[in-house]
């Protein structure tokens, strides 16, 4: 039997709130916590009227330090703009208050427990389309992916998981030396990796290389 998800409901005022649990608690798939028993929730929802900054605020405190918790918006009404700020703000799912019938929640909360998105169709094709503008105006001339991966940190990352020492790289890359521990260095400080070896694993998990 598959285990219920951990439900912290949040809102704007205790008539949004007792909406929204009205609909879950009926729902084997989910357990709605009480208030005073949200440490190990692993779904917040915040429901809002409108995004504003009170609303981003407490989308981050939902969704925790860490990150462990991960966070669905149900919201009156949101616009392009708005959804970009959200998802800065780490939400997996977004749905509007007119279309969030019980199932629809349930189902954005089982998914946002997997970290699957839900996302209006009508602001994903925008929201695609602005991620496209971004990677092609400001992020690819720099080099720089959306994986925070530069084209030149990559190609090294994959010379190290090939066996190659320093100063292979550096023949192949025609790189000098330095270059190429410069580049590794910056590459296991700015993602916090401890060696070569921790910055390839954690390339191959992402799927970077």
């Amino acid at each position: 039997m598959q285990s219920q998800v951990r439900v912290d409901v949040h809102a704007v005022d205790p008539i949004l709130r007792a909406g929204v649990v009205s609909h879950l608690r009926p729902r084997s798939e989910v357990r709605v916590l009480t208030p005073d028993d949200t440490e190990h929730a692993a779904v917040a929802i915040v429901v809002a009227d409108r995004v504003n900054d009170d609303t981003i605020r407490q989308l981050r405190r939902a969704r925790r330090d860490d990150g462990s918790t991960a966070t669905v918006l149900v919201v009156g009404d949101i616009d392009d703009s708005e959804l970009v700020d959200v998802v800065e703000a780490g939400v997996v799912a977004v749905l509007r208050r007119p279309e969030a019938t019980a199932d629809r929640l349930v189902a954005a909360i089982v998914g946002a427990a997997r970290k699957e998105g839900t996302v209006p169709p009508d602001l994903l094709g925008r929201l695609l389309d602005q991620v496209g503008a971004l990677q092609r105006g400001v992020l690819g001339p720099r080099g720089i992916a959306f994986n925070g991966l530069a084209a030149r940190e990559i190609e090294v990352l994959r010379l190290v998981a090939d066996g190659c020492d320093t100063s292979e790289i550096a023949t192949r890359l025609a790189y000098s030396e330095r270059t190429v521990k410069n580049v590794l260095h910056d590459i296991t400080t700015r993602l916090q990796l401890r060696n070569r070896s921790h910055a390839v694993a954690y390339a191959l998990r992402q799927g970077f290389i």
